[in-house]
């Protein structure tokens, strides 16, 4: 019979928001397939915990997946962890939790921290609705590729950035969704320096321009505001049923096409073109 692969949430920087459950999941575990072993080791450590541990990191997805596979397929039970926050959520283990899936091994997901929704709890920004969207691509015309995709997008939108790029990531946000676009960013969640910056991108990007970035950050940026239809008057719908029938075409079919191009009621706009 198959083992079982738990995902096993881990803190994002302060130890104790590790669970009883997540810590007796560890503790019971055959092994624990780690992003970074020696980061893992410390959280063990504090737990009072050894267990034996493989390493299954984003370059050894195919060989320390298929290694983790055929151990839970002999029964085996797997403990996943990452550095920090749950394993699987911008996270290599989320090709593990696949290949288990296609090959018929269960998998259960612990909750537990996780810092885009510790970001977005803490932002003042709409919570409603959000779209997460990870790391950026180092890559500028990929970035910005990215970016230009979301000008229109409505809900609060949520990117995980290191400090190096930051610099570069504020400046293209602003070319796409302007200064006054509201941003809060969450640096060092969880630990000693924890900082929650709500601002603009405007004044964002002037912050960090004499200020150097340090720690890593959830940027957690304000969607667009709703696109409201422009109400057209049935006056000029009726109108311009009037200039179709014009151009050789039947009451019926001016009224549809009118209709269409004004979002007003077919009905109604056929009812009052029949009197002109």
């Amino acid at each position: 019979m198959a083992g079982m692969l738990y995902l096993v949430p881990t803190p994002i920087g302060n130890l104790g928001d590790i669970s009883p459950r997540c810590a007796e999941t560890l503790a019971q575990a055959d092994f624990i397939a780690a992003e970074d072993t020696r980061v893992s080791r410390k959280l063990l450590n504090h737990l009072g915990l050894k267990k034996p541990m493989v390493s299954y990191y984003r370059h050894n997805t195919q060989a320390g997946g298929q290694a983790v596979l055929e151990r839970l397929l002999a029964g085996e039970s797997c403990a996943l962890v990452t550095d920090a926050g749950t394993p699987a959520v911008s996270d290599p283990g989320e090709e593990l939790v696949a290949l288990c899936a296609r090959a018929g091994v269960e998998v259960v997901a612990l909750p537990g921290p996780c810092a885009l929704i510790t970001a977005l709890a803490v932002s003042g920004l709409p919570t409603g609705r959000f779209t997460f969207e990870g790391f950026l691509a180092m890559n500028k015309k990929n970035r910005r590729a990215h970016l230009a995709a979301l000008r229109d997008e409505e809900r609060t939108m949520i990117f995980y950035e290191a400090p190096h790029k930051l610099r570069a990531t504020l400046a293209d946000l602003l070319e796409q969704f302007g200064p006054e676009r509201r941003l809060t960013l969450c640096r060092e969640l969880t630990k000693l320096h924890e900082e929650v910056r709500r601002t603009t991108l405007g004044a964002a990007a002037e912050f960090y321009e004499t200020n150097p970035p340090r720690g890593e950050f959830v940027l957690v940026l304000e969607g667009a505001q709703p696109c409201r239809a422009v109400e057209v008057p049935m006056e000029q719908g009726v109108a311009l049923v009037c200039a179709l029938r014009a151009s050789g075409l039947s009451l019926r079919d001016a009224v549809r096409q009118a209709a269409q191009q004004t979002g007003l009621p077919k009905n109604e706009l056929y009812e009052r073109a029949i009197g002109t």
